[in-house]
């Protein structure tokens, strides 16, 4: 494992995942984002979508005004277009959206976009014609990432800059990265032996009108927020060890009184990790209780693991959920609505901001009673030489930055609307910022908790409590000694801590 930023990898073993608009979940977009999985539509969803097709033929052969198809967009809606630039209204709406600036998102977040979209259009409501869908699958399964600028959407009218990003390389325009080279959409095509597609009615509207930037950030957040979690109660876990703390707060007879089954979880969790640990004390033994950072870890984890429960939640049905307008139901009607309004994944979001920062903001003030000779009866700083050596000191002051960034990004985006176009669009939900900075929390809260990892490590080096250990926890701890050793001496472990906090996001090993 190499040291550095916290890149996109995991391996996922590989198999096939169908997008059939019905029952994808964001453990197999997990496998098709970071794994080899390959994404197949259907003969049953080719069906629905072929008859959505065959509905906006038929109401353009009718005659019928239909929105975004033979009018203008937004505030110019009641603009109509001569049948002859139909055509040409969905490829300028590709070209007029692209507007995104910043970072480009990664490749991660790119790749859940797509796949989301992809299975949006499965799902039968867009109008969308086979060819075009086939090609964004190939894309997916021929690696061809669209570089999509991570900022300009305000979550309403679907994300549609950062949609347009991605949809703009399917007519061989915009940017793409292939095979580790950023090219054009049209020379990346090319080289993966695909042709661009000649947009139609309706087709430009269709493939950027949703929320799957947002769902898309969402997913990948969710799934490493998952990791960041449970890594978090072994974090506590090895604190309490190194501490001698006191078993008896987390009895489950104690906890029933206060039935929210997300404590009793984690609570269980941790019992069966410490389960054999000649660390661990009871009620009265060497202190009647213990501070508040480990008495109540499992009320404010169990908080954070609502936060989780309710994002997965929202998450789940967005992620088979078409988003778009008009949507084109299958009586044959076409309605305009507001399903691409990103409201119930914004408030997700940002609820799931909160319940990450608080394992971190929980985490720190463990560090903090390893670290303080006053509270924790340890060397100082967990130094093998204080005085000369600093030890874990500024470790601390790292974490406590880090929290402290992560109290500005959990302010709510979800609570901020700017009306756009010409308040046609007079409330948006920001929840693509929410996202963005959901996943910015959890990756600092992977951080604080590596931190917290290493001065346990260290704490129970210095105890030479190895062997009174539970066999979870050491088990676990040999593996955070794989990346960061104890320290001996001073020394600079800043890579050693990103490492860890990227093992923290990827791997699987407490799931």
């Amino acid at each position: 494992m190499k040291s550095g930023k916290l890149l996109d990898r995991i391996e996922v073993e590989a198999k096939e995942v169908e997008l059939d608009g019905l029952t994808l979940d964001r453990r197999k977009i997990d496998s098709v984002v970071y794994g080899n999985a390959k994404v197949v539509v259907p003969e049953a969803a080719l069906v629905r979508v072929r008859a959505s097709r065959d509905r906006i033929k038929k109401q353009l052969n009718d005659g019928k005004v239909i929105y975004g198809v033979n009018t203008g967009f937004g505030k110019l809606s009641d603009i109509e277009i001569e049948k002859d630039d139909i055509a040409k209204l969905q490829l300028n709406l590709l070209r007029a959206d692209a507007v995104g600036v910043g970072d480009p998102l990664p490749r991660s977040v790119v790749r859940a976009m797509m796949v989301l979209r992809a299975n949006a259009l499965a799902k039968g409501f867009s109008g969308i014609r086979e060819d075009t869908l086939q090609l964004l699958v190939e894309m997916i399964n021929k690696g061809i990432h669209p570089v999509v600028p991570s900022k300009g959407s305000v979550g309403a009218s679907g994300d549609l800059a950062p949609l347009a990003h991605v949809a703009i390389v399917l007519i061989g325009e915009g940017k793409a990265e292939y095979e580790g080279e950023v090219i054009s959409g049209g020379e990346a095509l090319n080289r993966a032996g695909l042709e661009p597609v000649v947009l139609e009615a309706k087709e430009g509207l269709a493939l950027i009108n949703g929320t799957q930037a947002m769902t898309g950030v969402g997913v990948v957040a969710l799934n490493e927020a998952e990791r960041v979690g449970l890594a978090a109660d072994m974090a506590a876990c090895l604190t309490m060890e190194a501490l001698q703390g006191i078993i008896t707060a987390f009895d489950s007879d104690l906890l029933a009184v206060r039935p929210h089954p997300e404590m009793e979880f984690v609570a269980s969790r941790m019992r069966n990790w410490l389960e054999g640990s000649k660390r661990i004390t009871h009620q009265g033994e060497i202190r009647m209780q213990d501070a508040y950072s480990i008495r109540c870890i499992p009320q404010v984890h169990g908080a954070s693991w609502q936060a989780f429960n309710y994002a997965e939640d929202r998450l789940k049905v967005e992620i088979n959920s078409a988003t778009d307008n008009p949507i084109i139901l299958e009586n044959g009607e076409i309605i305009s609505g507001g399903h691409f309004h990103g409201q119930p994944i914004a408030l997700a979001m940002d609820f799931l901001k909160v319940g990450a920062a608080e394992w971190a903001n929980i985490s720190e003030r463990r560090t903090e009673r390893l670290v303080n000779p006053q509270l924790s009866g340890l060397s100082p700083f967990l130094a093998t030489d204080p005085g000369l050596e600093c030890g874990l000191m500024v470790v601390q002051y790292a974490a406590a930055a880090l929290v402290s960034e992560n109290k500005v990004l959990a302010h709510p985006a979800s609570v901020d609307s700017i009306p756009t176009s010409a308040n046609q669009e007079d409330h948006v939900s920001m929840g693509t910022i929410g996202a963005r900075q959901a996943r910015e929390i959890i990756h600092n809260s992977a951080r604080v908790i590596a931190i917290e990892l290493i001065c346990a490590s260290q704490a129970i080096y210095l105890e030479q409590a190895e062997n009174q250990l539970a066999p979870a926890t050491k088990s676990y701890l040999e593996k955070v000694r794989e990346i960061c050793p104890p320290l001996e001496g001073d020394r600079a472990i800043s890579d050693q801590m990103e490492e860890l906090a990227q093992f923290v996001l990827r791997e699987d090993v407490l799931r």
